[in-house]
């Protein structure tokens, strides 16, 4: 079956209140594994964005690299811009644009740092060239030519030629602790199904169709 085919078939099956999950992140993982199935390139690319001291709203696409019940994971340089503004305002949302299915989630939550420990374990399961990389980049800062970088490439290679690389001090991950989900199905005539997850003060969910 193509994506094309997928696509049709999702959009004539719709999304309806009986059978969505009650719990969304199970929702997630249905969608997600779809999503691998028919092939997608980077299922786990979302559009994180955040907002800076200016509250100037700001986006990138970073990878999912983990979600479980306590949130969605991503690695990045804890001295980008990014991180600048995550640490100014926690409040950060993540969109997955599954076009191709004609589907899209989105995700409102809170930023966090994950442990050390846990950051450590995914470090040490990246290609050699990616942990160089991670200790060459002064992400986001403003470098005069790309030698500039590539010369702090070679420096690090010697460095570490003959032992294993360490994880850098200011590289690790944030784990966003979902408060919404929004799941949103392409339909006929531009008359999507749209619901939206809300988050309980007992930690509970609860969901509502939004028009299109």
């Amino acid at each position: 079956m193509t994506t094309d085919d997928l696509r049709q078939q999702f959009m004539q099956q719709g999304l309806s209140k009986k059978d969505i999950a009650a719990n969304p992140l199970k929702q997630f993982e249905t969608w997600y594994g779809e999503t691998i199935d028919a092939d997608i390139y980077e299922p786990g690319a979302m559009s994180l964005a955040t907002v800076d001291e200016h509250a100037q709203p700001w986006q990138r696409i970073v990878l999912l690299k983990l979600f479980d019940d306590k949130g969605f994971v991503f690695f990045t340089n804890y001295e980008s811009r990014k991180a600048s503004q995550i640490a100014v305002n926690a409040n950060v949302s993540l969109l997955f644009p599954w076009h191709v299915l004609g589907r899209q989630v989105k995700i409102t939550g809170v930023a966090e740092k994950i442990s050390t420990v846990e950051s450590l374990k995914y470090f040490s399961t990246r290609p050699r060239g990616s942990q160089i990389g991670a200790w060459s980049s002064g992400q986001s800062k403003v470098i005069s030519s790309r030698s500039i970088l590539e010369t702090m490439v070679d420096s690090m290679k010697q460095k570490y030629a003959d032992k294993e690389v360490p994880l850098p001090p200011f590289w690790g991950g944030y784990r966003v602790k979902p408060e919404t989900f929004e799941f949103w199905q392409a339909r006929d005539s531009r008359l999507h199904d749209r619901f939206i997850f809300r988050k309980d003060e007992d930690g509970s969910w609860s969901s509502e169709r939004l028009a299109p």
